[in-house]
């Protein structure tokens, strides 16, 4: 009996185990457009500091964290268009890095803080938690982080690459490997 009992307390306390989700590492993906087609050209940076909070449920360990990205790591896999997007775009206006901080997270949607060129917008980013990662995708326009004049520069340089349309709306995504460790 006292088998028994000790056996079902066990399964028991499983089942109420503690959970910490936690991350090393993140990635930050972009997608810009091209041309009157609205052809896509994406990628990823290099560098990113990312700051996660270390919490009990994916929720609480999404909300305030928050990521740096350095522009000039900036990664399409083709060095000599990261070439042209670092000097023709970003440093246009000298933004040498980009932040974001998850403000807010309900039904698979995040409030996502992101400050780029001293401007700072609330974009809204849906998210799926799936095969031990956090992925996230929304949508920013240009003209919200007074980036027009980069967009106008880029246009310029790769006017017949773009043949003569680079789009102000570019897709940006994040995906954070997790582990959950229940014990």
């Amino acid at each position: 009996m006292k088998k028994l009992l000790l056996a079902g307390l066990l399964i028991a306390s499983s089942a109420f185990a503690e959970c910490t989700y936690y991350s090393e590492n993140a990635k930050v993906t972009w997608k810009a457009f091209k041309t009157y087609e609205k052809i896509g050209v994406g990628g990823t940076f290099d560098h990113v500091v990312f700051s996660p909070r270390s919490a009990k449920t994916s929720e609480e360990f999404l909300v305030g964290s928050n990521i740096t990205i350095n522009t000039a790591t900036v990664n399409s896999g083709n060095a000599g268009r990261d070439a042209t997007l670092v000097a023709s775009f970003f440093k246009t206006q000298n933004v040498d890095s980009i932040t974001a901080k998850i403000l807010s997270v309900k039904d698979l949607k995040a409030q996502v803080e992101i400050t780029m060129n001293g401007v700072t917008k609330q974009i809204p980013m849906s998210y799926t938690i799936h095969d031990g990662k956090i992925a996230g995708k929304g949508v920013i326009d240009l003209s919200d982080f007074a980036m027009l004049k980069s967009l106008q520069s880029i246009n310029k340089t790769c006017f017949d690459l773009h043949a003569g349309k680079t789009w102000q709306d570019v897709e940006i995504g994040f995906e954070i490997p997790v582990a959950n460790n229940c014990y």
